[in-house]
């Protein structure tokens, strides 16, 4: 085995997402009373007015269908405290009210009072606050939450306020499993959905005269094999023409065969970098790499280049939903809605079409003033999503809100089915600062050296022993805690 402070002490220098902290530094302690950080920017911060369309006569009719299936109860306190990088109100990407807010405070009176962060700062942030018994209700389903949050002392049970045995909580039941620990579960799931999308820009397809990859997807075609293949044909660096860009290109690649970095079993945490399918995913980005199919960042100052899609001189972009969420005029990627297009991530030829899930829904924070608030939140998100009537708004308004067309909307809901029935999740960001700094941190780290140049035998022996060994610990950590509630 290598020397484990060694090791860890040069990915640690690489890292670019801190753990949750323990404790506030006194440094931290200043910042208990305020409710902003300093904001980061990026080549994302386009806004626009906040949207304050209304309800047509209809929906309002639709909605009060789906509150009829939440639970009748009245709230002692109306508000909730929400703790995030970005605001479940309204905000300024053009985005209108999400049903599941409109059916809070229709339902129940309710309102969410949002205490703002950064991304960087959010677990330094959400450490001073808890500590500091500010009583902020509730976070997001962060990947780097569970289950270092429940060691740190920082998230809570949810068991006492929410009834697995009950109609409305039967969608999400079997996904709130991912997240027992012990006895107990530690997150609202509300639902499941693809963490990645492969777009593209119809235009550039057709100029190059490709095979649309939807119609690929659809002939039973789309795989590792008819990627690369488009890749081949269309990058020309001579020519301005480029590959494969974005952050999340490892992430998604590496789960679409099949198997997380870190999964749980029955509770227990396993590190699987020794698994031959995870060999087989990190080959095949190697092979991309190799190939000159991945934008080579050095030659860009190191930055992704996401304007390049508008512009057809690139041709994969692999992000989240949000890369197309809200005013158009906010997307980094400059495609015309007329010509967005997505796909799920390929898999290997043959396989099962696995995706990279991620379980939507919220944590509980330690010292909640008000987590049966949460709780019946929660379930008006479930509803939101799962209620034929309160889809259809969701639909309208994406249509308004980021002019997607009906065949858009109908892609989105067939990519996240496959991930409802196909489901990857990696546990690896919530283990520790540690693991997830040889692990997803940086270039070097395991899982994403391969798009940088080294290959996986390398990878493999350099980090498999000393994050097994981390994991180890930390489920005897975390079967410590657990014991405790």
């Amino acid at each position: 085995m290598k020397d484990i402070k060694k090791l860890l002490a040069g990915a640690m220098a690489l890292t670019i997402t801190a753990g949750l902290s323990a404790c506030a530094s006194d440094d931290d302690a200043g910042t208990a009373d305020v409710t902003t950080t300093a904001e980061v920017t990026t080549t994302t911060a386009k806004t626009v007015a906040t949207n304050t369309e209304t309800l047509a006569a209809e929906e309002v009719d639709a909605l009060s269908t789906a509150m009829s299936k939440l639970q009748d109860v009245e709230l002692e306190n109306k508000e909730i405290k929400w703790f995030a990088h970005y605001d479940i109100n309204p905000s300024g990407n053009g985005a209108s009210k999400k049903v599941e807010l409109e059916l809070f405070e229709r339902k129940y009176g309710g309102s969410i009072k949002w205490y703002q962060t950064t991304y960087e700062n959010r677990f330094n942030d959400l450490s001073t606050y808890v500590l500091g018994g500010e009583g902020i209700d509730f976070y997001a389903s962060d990947a780097a939450n569970l289950p270092k949050g429940i060691v740190s002392g920082m998230f809570q049970a949810v068991d006492d306020y929410i009834d697995l045995d009950s109609e409305i909580w039967q969608p999400t039941s079997e996904a709130i499993k991912a997240y027992k620990f012990g006895n107990n579960h530690y997150m609202m799931v509300t639902n499941t959905r693809a963490n990645y999308y492969v777009y593209y820009n119809k235009a550039t397809i057709e100029a190059n005269g490709l095979d649309d990859p939807w119609d690929l997807y659809k002939a039973g075609e789309w795989n590792w094999d008819t990627f690369k293949s488009m890749l081949q044909e269309f990058v020309d660096e001579e020519n301005d023409q480029w590959g494969l860009d974005n952050w999340f290109n490892e992430m998604a690649l590496a789960y679409s065969a099949g198997v997380p970095v870190v999964s749980s079993i029955d509770g227990q945490i396993k590190c699987n970098l020794n698994d031959p399918t995870m060999e087989k995913a990190m080959n095949f980005q190697y092979d991309l790499y190799t190939s000159g199919l991945v934008l080579p960042l050095e030659q860009f100052n190191w930055s992704i280049q996401p304007a390049m899609m508008g512009e057809g001189r690139q041709l994969f972009w692999i992000g989240g939903y949000w890369e197309a969420e809200g005013d158009p005029s906010t997307w980094s990627h400059g495609i015309e809605p007329e010509n967005l297009g997505f796909v799920p991530t390929p898999s290997p030829a043959g396989s099962d079409p696995y995706q990279a899930a991620t379980l939507e829904g919220y944590v509980l924070c330690k010292g909640a003033q008000n987590p049966e608030g949460v709780a019946r939140f929660a379930e008006c998100t479930i509803v939101a999503v799962n209620d034929p009537d309160s889809i259809a708004i969701s639909e309208r308004k994406i249509m308004d809100d980021a002019k997607w067309s009906q065949e858009l909307i109908d892609r989105f809901n067939e990519i996240n089915d496959l991930a409802k029935k196909y489901p990857v999740v990696d546990l690896v960001s919530g283990c520790s600062a540690d693991i997830e700094s040889l692990t997803t941190a940086s270039a070097e780290s395991a899982l994403k050296a391969a798009f940088h140049g080294t290959d996986w035998a390398t990878t493999r022996e350099t980090y498999a022993d000393t994050v097994n060994l981390l994991v180890e610990e930390l489920n005897t950590e975390l079967q410590a805690k657990v014991a405790e509630e």
